[in-house]
């Protein structure tokens, strides 16, 4: 009998490397559209609740993004005992600046995003990743580019988050160490800045090559682990600066300063996440013990040879 092939629709495919990948059904289609900038999706996944994805790729879902947004908050917002000044680069689910809002001490977030669609998306069909922050009046909330608004800025920042797509495409110049260099000048002294830094699993020459950019830019730079399941493997994750490191507080002194700022709702991060996050397994430090040349425009690697978007899965109806 000849084989008949249908290609299954409600199957959401993500390549990791150009040999493996993953997978959600997608239970219900909430929007497809175009932005200015990308394509978007929201779905509803079992599991996981409303999953966005930009240009092919899971950006979040309502049910596991605290994995990702709260060691990028609360490693850096506890160890510089809470900030007073905050920039969001990107995180247009809102999700950073909900979190970085639970500060007391905060008196400012900026948020700059560059696609405003992402932020409109959001707000009407994952609006509980951001709860209530696009409503704060400590928000400054920008719809431009977070280069210029870096390069140009006069403002200084205690705590800058990167929450960034991937690094293909425009966004490579956000992983460089010229953006960086531009990031150290509007960082206060004990300032530090937090961002992913891809997959040491699937990407393992990015995630090397993005922490000793951080290098040679910042004395003092910890890589960060945890298993974001939207992601489909172990996630990397770093924090950056001059003068403060996370791993010298000792965990009385995170507990304390825990129980002083009374931060609502954590799911993942408590006085015990705060070290195993920074706990490096051996194989990995053997990824990180290489040191690299720092990443540029010029030399980056093309991470979109790595990866297919929109990918269907191919599902063969013949029968015996």
């Amino acid at each position: 009998m000849e084989k008949k092939l249908n290609l299954r629709e409600d199957l959401l495919v993500e390549s990791l490397s150009p040999d493996m990948g993953y997978y959600f059904k997608s239970e219900n289609v909430l929007v497809r559209t175009k932005t200015d900038f990308q394509d978007l999706e929201v779905h509803d996944v079992a599991h996981y609740g409303r999953v966005l994805r930009l240009d092919g790729v899971f950006q979040t879902s309502d049910r596991d993004e605290f994995l990702y947004h709260e060691p990028l908050c609360h490693v850096p917002g506890i160890s510089i005992n809470g900030s007073k000044t905050a920039l969001v680069i990107g995180g247009g689910d809102g999700g950073a600046a909900e979190e970085i809002l639970k500060y007391s001490t905060v008196q400012k977030v900026v948020m700059v995003e560059l696609d405003e669609g992402v932020v409109r998306a959001s707000k009407k069909y994952i609006p509980g990743i951001a709860g209530d922050a696009f409503e704060s009046s400590k928000l400054e909330l920008r719809f431009e580019d977070g280069i210029k608004y870096i390069r140009e800025t006069r403002e200084k920042f205690d705590h800058v988050l990167l929450d960034l797509t991937d690094p293909f495409g425009p966004s490579v110049a956000l992983y460089t160490k010229d953006f960086y260099s531009d990031i150290n000048r509007i960082l206060n002294p004990n300032g530090m800045l937090s961002l992913h830094i891809e997959s040491p699993i699937t990407r393992p020459a990015i995630f090397a090559g993005i922490y000793w950019t951080l290098k040679s830019v910042f004395n003092i730079v910890r890589p960060m682990l945890n298993y974001v399941p939207l992601y489909g493997t172990l996630w990397g994750f770093a924090t950056a600066s001059q003068n403060v490191d996370p791993m010298q507080l000792a965990p009385a002194e995170v507990q304390k300063r825990l129980d002083q700022f009374r931060l609502p709702d954590l799911k993942f991060y408590n006085a015990n996440t705060h070290f195993s996050l920074m706990s490096i397994p051996n194989y990995i430090s053997e990824i990180l013990s290489k040191q690299t040349e720092p990443f540029t425009l010029k030399n980056f690697p093309n991470v979109e040879k790595l990866i297919n978007r929109n990918l269907k899965i191919v599902e063969d109806e013949a029968k015996a």
